[in-house]
């Protein structure tokens, strides 16, 4: 069961290997997690978890409860919570510090879960890829959905019946991303590919819960030489 942390996303570059070849990445900045909550098996949840929080609030902000539930833990207050779920809970205490070297290293897979960009009412065409109608001369219709209804049997429209509608601002998790670099230092990670939302929208990271995939174990195989051949700057000392 994969740990994870709360992180913002920067926007997307790309790093050079030494030979030259470009590889794009999204930038991924984390700021203080904290573990707000240890849930064992033996307690009243019944289960095993860690509820972590990030990004720093202002009490105006946050609901009583939630005061005192950081308050009691001795955390911070925080605006965005999230629960893990992993293995080994009672090898973290509360109000512990996450880092991000000790959760990611060069060379994992990981899945983030973003929301996505929102586009407000869009046609079948941009929300569902349809092809659309003829643009020769004379017809009618181009960018139209087309006939949705039934015969008389059973005389309405099916459920789920893709039509206009509102596009995006939902849920998106993308899994299996490669890990290209961690920066302990500006605590961010750099992974191969495309993130879902805007820039410095948040984003939740957690180890691939499909990296076990002979699939991904290949894919991973496949990509070790970035991590290898990696060009980094190194700081020069001031003199």
């Amino acid at each position: 069961m994969p740990l994870g942390l709360i992180g913002q996303k920067v926007g997307m570059t790309r790093v050079l290997l030494k030979d030259g070849t470009s590889v794009p990445v999204t930038v991924i900045k984390f700021p203080v997690n904290y573990v707000v909550q240890v849930k064992t098996e033996e307690g009243k949840d019944g289960y095993k978890a860690l509820q972590v929080g990030a990004f720093e609030a202002k009490e105006k902000h946050l609901t009583k409860p939630l005061i005192g539930h950081f308050k009691k833990r001795g955390v911070p207050l925080l605006r965005r919570l999230w629960e893990f779920r992993v293995d080994n809970p009672e090898e973290f205490k509360e109000g512990q510090e996450l880092k991000v070297q000790d959760v990611f290293k060069p060379g994992d897979l990981v899945d983030v879960l973003g929301i996505s960009k929102g586009r407000g009412f869009a046609g079948a065409m941009k929300r569902w890829d349809f092809a659309g109608f003829p643009k020769s001369h004379g017809h009618r219709y181009h960018r139209a959905v087309g006939a949705i209804g039934q015969r008389t049997d059973p005389g309405r429209v099916w459920k789920g019946k893709r039509m206009p509608g509102h596009y995006g601002a939902e849920p998106i998790r993308v899994q299996g991303l490669f890990v290209v670099d961690v920066l302990p230092d500006e605590n961010v990670i750099l992974v191969k590919g495309s993130v879902p939302g805007h820039n410095k929208g948040i984003v939740i990271v957690e180890q691939s819960t499909i990296a076990y995939r002979k699939s991904q174990q290949l894919k991973k195989k496949r990509l070790e030489f970035i991590t290898q051949n990696l060009v980094k700057e190194e700081k020069g000392s001031e003199a």
